[in-house]
């Protein structure tokens, strides 16, 4: 009678840890960054339709890297439970910790009970009144949660990328700040073109747009004009 195969729950873990690294680690960057005007989010992505940045509520976004169907089957749930919860209970029951949480114990469900983890890092942001009171917490493959402060960087050259942004953050930031300083971490020793999506979670958005969504796209023509300097978003176009 054959042994059956043996492999130590310490191997196994590390084996499903090291495999959902090197997957991460061939996704392009993301980087979330808090400023004066809000919350930034930058994604290095050529693709105009396959979104690597994304809204989930209010002022709740969400931000990832790794595989897109593992990510997005993530970002619908998210989006189902914020509403679900909105619903049933109050609009502002539906925080960014609440969300993490549920995206906390799905991925580390995942990893310990299921063959394959997924090959996913994650980025849930909530705009607050300022800059103090923004929250930002990363999520990776196996569940582990923190709260982050003033930028999150992820993608497989997020230790170069991190250096570049920390030389340049600060507060007082506009919008056009940030986004600029995350696209030149992003293209730093890159000779390639780079091609950028960019989403923004506007902090004054009620005051400014009469609307408690605080998510909104910057498109290309108007990215453009940022990269080239200009500081002011545009008229609000769509969500």
């Amino acid at each position: 009678m054959t042994q059956p195969f043996y492999v130590s729950p310490e191997q196994l873990m590390k084996d499903r840890a090291d495999f959902a690294r090197k997957g991460i680690a061939r996704g392009r960057s993301v980087v979330v960054v808090s400023c004066r005007d809000g919350i930034a989010l930058v994604a290095e992505n050529p693709s105009p339709s396959l979104h690597k940045i994304g809204e989930i509520y209010d002022k709740i976004a969400f931000a990832a890297v790794g595989k897109y169907n593992e990510f997005e089957s993530l970002r619908q749930a998210g989006v189902r439970y914020a509403d679900v919860r909105g619903y049933s209970y109050d609009r502002e029951d539906v925080t960014g910790r609440g969300l993490a949480s549920v995206y906390a114990q799905s991925l580390g469900a995942v990893f310990t009970a299921e063959q394959k983890p997924f090959e996913v890092e994650l980025t849930v942001a909530e705009v607050g009144s300022d800059v103090d009171h923004d929250h930002l917490f990363r999520l990776t493959f196996d569940g582990s949660i923190a709260d982050e402060r003033r930028f999150v960087v992820m993608g497989g050259a997020a230790e170069r990328v991190a250096e570049a942004v920390i030389d340049g953050w600060t507060s007082e930031a506009s919008f056009g700040e940030a986004i600029r300083l995350a696209a030149r971490a992003l293209r730093e020793d890159r000779t390639e073109p780079l091609t950028f999506e960019v989403a923004v979670l506007d902090r004054d958005s009620e005051t400014a747009r009469g609307s408690r969504r605080a998510f909104r796209r910057v498109f290309p023509d108007e990215l453009a004009g940022i990269l080239d300097g200009d500081d002011a978003l545009g008229a609000p176009g769509r969500a």
